[in-house]
């Protein structure tokens, strides 16, 4: 497995692969992986004869407030990852490697943006989407693949394929989580011994959900209103939004008559975390 560091270096590969016929799987990733990144490898070295992680902490994704200085970052430790899950090549790429000095051209999506996450970070999905083409581009992968846990980016990368004619399949995968029910998540190890603990309440009510669902109630107010309490029950706990969506439009639906996407996002102390679940 290699580890390249240019444009120029990946697409001598690239280019070498495709003369030989080979399907190509991206894995687009910021890196500290885990068991759900690794999932995702899988996934792609299952359905593709190569595959790509991308490993890049993208700077225009985060807000001024953000932590982009405190992400967690240790390529060498991912990289055995990436070869044990069968990778057969690592593009980390430097800020400066992918945004070139006055690069002005970015890719907004609209309306599937302006709710949930998109709704309480300005600015991250368009970050999201001007990367990740610059990725397909790059790249030229026959399949990408995204994990469901961050459902909003997984139906705006679709929106973006769709809208702007790549030609590449989009495959979600699903949600990787701890034994204790906590997805799976680089932020994770934010979380002091504490916090780890109080973080389980984000699995809890999402479950608490599920079972009012299955009870054959509709309302999405008193769904609302039963995950706010059992994350209330939380004192480290600060509820960022709770939000019943149309899982394709992602707009508010009042009545539960279509499947629908329940989905969370909390603060534990100054770690964000998110989670979801499909209803169908």
């Amino acid at each position: 497995m290699k580890v390249v560091n240019s444009i120029k270096e990946l697409r001598s590969h690239i280019n070498t692969w495709k003369r030989r016929g080979h399907e190509i799987g991206l894995v687009p990733t910021m890196g500290y992986l885990h068991e759900g990144h690794k999932s995702l490898i899988n996934a792609a070295s299952d359905d593709n004869s190569k595959v790509v992680v991308s490993i890049f902490v993208n700077p225009i994704q985060f807000g001024a407030n953000e932590d982009l200085d405190s992400y967690p970052r240790d390529i060498e430790r991912d990289s055995k990852i990436c070869e044990a899950a069968g990778a057969d090549l690592i593009f980390n790429p430097s800020p400066e490697e992918m945004y070139g000095e006055n690069f002005s051209t970015y890719i907004d999506v609209e309306g599937l943006t302006e709710e949930l996450c998109g709704a309480k970070r300005p600015g991250h999905f368009r970050g999201v989407c001007t990367v990740v083409s610059k990725l397909f581009n790059i790249v030229n992968p026959t399949r990408a693949y995204f994990g469901e846990k961050d459902a909003q980016q997984l139906a705006v990368i679709k929106r973006m394929v769709a809208d702007l004619n790549f030609d590449i399949e989009i495959i979600g995968c699903p949600i990787v989580r701890e034994e204790d029910g906590l997805a799976k998540s680089s932020r994770n190890t934010y979380l002091s011994e504490e916090e780890r603990k109080a973080s389980l309440v984000l699995n809890r009510s999402l479950l608490k959900a599920k079972s009012a669902l299955k009870e054959g109630i509709k309302d999405s107010d008193k769904l609302v209103q039963i995950i706010s309490q059992e994350l209330n029950k939380e004192p480290l706990a600060k509820i960022d939004y709770i939000e019943i969506v149309d899982s394709t439009s992602l707009k508010p639906v009042k009545n539960i008559d279509r499947p629908v996407l329940v989905a969370i996002a909390i603060y534990i102390g100054k770690t964000r975390l998110i989670d979801n679940f499909i209803f169908q």
